[in-house]
């Protein structure tokens, strides 16, 4: 493989145009934004390299064989941010498939051919006029000067509105009128009829830099792969995506089941990432988290994303039991939004493919999210979830094998109820037991604010219903009581303050309340907020007694009694909830 005779720009967006070229499934998204664009117009126009590209001279035959993308043209962030599918009617003619520089060459494509409409802050999603349709734009009448990005021509996405409407000195050049301007007579023609050929006038420098930067130049320099064997190009593939933005191995996952499903495999999967994280409060599941749980539900290999896992037996095994998996996968999360995990409170994702696995396993359908025959099942996969969440370093390395594991497990054992017991086992073998030292119980006691924190909250405080309503981690003294202005004006002495700075955070000062709650608690020390939120006196001490505030601070003078007392309530509550693991001796039990 060497490098084949660089063409011009022009030469490529033509190939884009005549669908010569085409986006693999093996491709990303487009992910750059409208600057990652213009920097790389202000890189061609001063001669800079833009760094090679690599083709995929693909046979006809082959081309049958997977899913295609065109590239992007005019893009929405919301309503056309993805590549458009490829439909393959000629079935005689080959096609070179875009390895490395689809990046690149989307940009090209957008700032020559079409468009880009970005949301403007602050505006809604719903609405149209969020994304006003711009395009790209040189100044011709200077140069930038002290830029902070180091760029020296003026690129901008606008308006023509925009445009129309600048009284300023800038002279605006829709860069796309370029494509027609073959010959720079037509740019000195061009130029004249605006008046802008002066002896000093900058402006012919910078069209016909343009000009020979999409004509003459030729920046486009590539290798072409002509190998026909998916599992070389595959490796190559993912050898020129090590640097930069590193394509992921759930990438390449999702371009092989593309182009192996009879469906829309990314359809699918982006789909139910999407309906996954509507769920309850909502969370922020990736789509890591789907392929991975697409692994593991039916499976396939060692969970992990290695390449001898994606087969094309695999992946019809796959998408044969996608309906069972995507419903699994969807029980699962309205399970754990029950208990009250949102995007906000859930510390690992992966810590629920164990509970998607056993409810795939034992084919359960939604009634097992609130029928009462399965409550013992819930309880013992909430006790286990939580456990495994307020643990350190359960959930990070390692987590293939120990997923991988996990699963076996839950196939002898997971037959009938879930198999918490027989899981922890299986941790404890690989160095993730769900039992803790004193330390790790005064560990947990100093957790700070946090998804963390979350989960020692509800294992502390069971009788919180977090099913019913959105709950938030609150302080129950507010942060702002301890930045160093209010200090100063409350006369605390600079032990105490620096005791209160680094205790405000801390579990023993946090509680679970609603959310709409947490919202009308603004900045009130907690007696006072007590008494204006509840009317009278028992409700006042019913809600102290169910978050164990004890004698809740009048002002930040009772900050640190409140702390320490109720700091060292929950650490005794751990203990009996937790235990402490045999053998561990403490220095307060030596005393």
């Amino acid at each position: 493989m060497a490098f084949e005779r660089p063409i011009t720009i022009i030469e490529a967006l033509e190939n884009i145009q005549r669908r010569k070229y085409s986006l693999p499934a093996i491709q990303r998204e487009f992910v750059w934004d409208d600057e990652d664009i213009t920097k790389l117009f202000d890189s061609l126009l001063r001669g800079y390299p833009i760094g090679a590209f690599l083709f995929w001279d693909v046979s006809s035959k082959n081309v049958q064989e997977y899913q295609w993308y065109d590239f992007v043209v005019d893009y929405h962030q919301r309503d056309r941010p993805r590549c458009p599918v490829r439909e393959i009617s000629d079935t005689h003619v080959g096609l070179t498939a875009v390895l490395d520089g689809q990046q690149r060459l989307t940009a090209l494509n957008i700032g020559l051919l079409g468009s880009y409409a970005k949301k403007l802050p602050n505006r809604r999603w719903s609405s149209s006029w969020a994304f006003p349709k711009r395009f790209l734009f040189l100044n011709i009448s200077s140069y930038l000067t002290n830029d902070e990005s180091g760029m020296k021509y003026d690129f901008r996405f606008l308006t023509e509105e925009h445009v129309n409407n600048d009284g300023g000195e800038r002279k605006w050049f829709k860069v796309s009128r370029i494509r027609d301007m073959e010959d720079l007579k037509v740019v000195v023609n061009y130029l004249r009829s605006l008046g802008l050929m002066g002896e000093n006038d900058p402006a012919f420098d910078i069209l016909s830099q343009l000009h020979n930067a999409v004509h003459k130049d030729s920046p486009i320099s590539y290798y072409l792969e002509r190998d026909q064997d998916l599992d070389k190009v595959l490796n190559i593939f993912i050898r020129t995506n090590e640097s930069g933005e590193k394509l992921s191995h759930s990438d390449l996952l999702l371009s092989i089941a593309t182009a192996k499903w009879s469906g829309n495999a990314r359809e699918e999967i982006y789909g139910l990432v999407e309906e996954l994280n509507q769920i309850g409060g909502g969370f922020s599941f990736s789509k890591d988290f789907v392929l991975r749980a697409g692994l593991m539900l039916a499976n396939i290999g060692s969970v992990g994303f290695r390449v001898t896992n994606f087969t094309a037996t695999n992946m019809d095994k796959l998408e044969n039991e996608w309906p069972a998996i995507s419903q699994a996968l969807r029980i699962t999360v309205e399970l754990v939004s029950k208990f009250g995990f949102s995007s906000k409170t859930l510390g690992s994702e992966n810590s629920l493919l164990p509970i998607a696995y056993y409810i795939h396993h034992r084919k359960l359908d939604y009634h097992f999210v609130n029928s009462r025959p399965y409550s013992k099942d819930r309880d013992l996969i909430s006790n286990w979830l939580v456990k495994s969440l307020v643990k350190r370093g359960v959930w990070g390395s390692g987590v293939d094998t120990l997923l991988t594991q996990l699963r076996e497990s839950i196939q002898q054992h997971g037959n009938s109820i879930f198999p918490a017991s027989e899981l922890s086992v299986v941790m404890a073998r690989l160095g993730k037991e769900l039992t803790f030292t004193y330390g790790e119980l005064e560990d947990m006691a100093d957790s700070e604010f946090g998804p963390r924190a979350f989960a020692i909250l509800t294992l502390l405080y069971p009788e919180v219903d977090v099913s019913k309503y959105v709950f938030h981690v609150d302080h129950v003294t507010p942060k702002s009581k301890a930045v160093p202005k209010s200090l100063d004006r409350q006369g605390i002495n600079p032990e105490d303050r620096s005791k209160i700075r680094e205790c405000i955070n801390r579990l023993a000062n946090l509680q679970l309340i609603e959310g709409h709650e947490n919202m009308s608690k603004n900045d009130m020390f907690p007696r006072e907020w007590l008494e204006t939120r509840f009317k009278s006196e028992e409700e006042r001490a019913y809600h102290v007694r169910l978050h164990d505030l004890g004698t809740v601070p009048e002002n930040i003078h009772g900050f640190i009694d409140f702390y320490e007392a109720r700091r060292e309530r929950m650490l005794s509550k751990l203990r009996g909830i937790l235990g402490v693991r045999s053998g561990v001796v403490t220095e307060s039990e030596e005393d």
